[in-house]
């Protein structure tokens, strides 16, 4: 990883919203797909990727994609991360669809980043976290690769996004993933059918206990069945909307996010050994 120099760190903000745009150039739009570089004084920059299932509205503007430097020195930064985890890059990547924007989507969106400012090695401690605006940041990693370093997120709404290094074990990060995903479950019990939320129900007691026992693969694959359960019934039985407009779930899309980085945690546990 390359060092953060002291007068970059003099340079780092921590207060105060980014401009829409800021830090973004060279936007390109594919289809379902939106490209950007973010270049941010003192060489840090990455290039960034979204794409989605089904999307409508989508443009840099409808979008409110911007990129900040923070100080990752300040105490009310790190209050938002978690004990044994500390930023990699102080920059944050935010995406805030102002209230008029007309983009809208179903499913899930992935999130692509990709720095040479920092580097891959195999058991690396670097993740990509996700926060509400201004709020606690989480692990969001669904898969990790060379070329520098690359993450990808999953998610069914939007925020900010960041790179840190999580010191935590990984046994201690997948029963919080399992906790947080058993309390999305719980939340949006009335979103859906009392026989689907009692399959999931089931497929996610079965992972705990799996991962208790030591049953790591056996965990991944009732994880795969949850996901599977909720792709069969998103769209009909469970809300897989999201618009900037509001007044609409994302739940389909929050639970796979959820499960989705639960599964790369059990299989990253796994991989390890531990």
């Amino acid at each position: 990883m390359r060092k953060i120099i002291p007068a970059l760190l003099a340079l780092a903000l921590c207060t105060g919203l980014p401009a829409a745009g800021q830090g973004i150039i060279n936007p390109t739009i594919s289809g379902s797909s939106i490209s950007v570089s973010v270049s941010l004084p003192g060489g840090l920059g990455a290039d960034v990727s979204l794409t989605f299932e089904e999307v409508t509205g989508l443009s840099l503007a409808n979008l409110g994609l911007s990129a900040q430097l923070i100080n990752p020195l300040s105490p009310a930064f790190r209050a938002r991360l978690p004990n044994s985890v500390l930023p990699a890059l102080p920059l944050v990547l935010r995406i805030q669809p102002p209230a008029n924007s007309s983009l809208a989507f179903s499913g899930v969106a992935e999130i692509d980043i990709h720095t040479h400012n920092l580097h891959f090695f195999l058991g690396t401690p670097l993740r990509f976290y996700s926060a509400p605006i201004g709020g606690k940041f989480e692990d969001v990693t669904t898969a990790m690769g060379s070329g520098s370093y690359r993450a990808r997120a999953t998610k069914g709404g939007f925020s900010e996004f960041l790179i840190v290094l999580d010191l935590r074990p990984v046994s201690q990060v997948i029963v919080h993933k399992l906790n947080r995903l058993e309390g999305l479950l719980d939340t949006y019990e009335g979103s859906m059918p009392s026989s689907v939320h009692g399959d999931l129900e089931e497929r996610l007691d079965a992972a705990r206990a799996d991962n208790a026992l030591g049953a790591r693969q056996a965990a991944i694959e009732e994880i795969d069945g949850f996901l599977d359960i909720l792709e069969q019934h998103s769209g009909t039985d469970i809300p897989d909307d999201w618009s900037a407009a509001g007044g609409v779930q994302n739940v389909a899309g929050y639970l796979r996010a959820a499960a989705m980085t639960l599964r790369f945690s059990l299989n990253a546990r796994s991989l390890l050994g531990f």
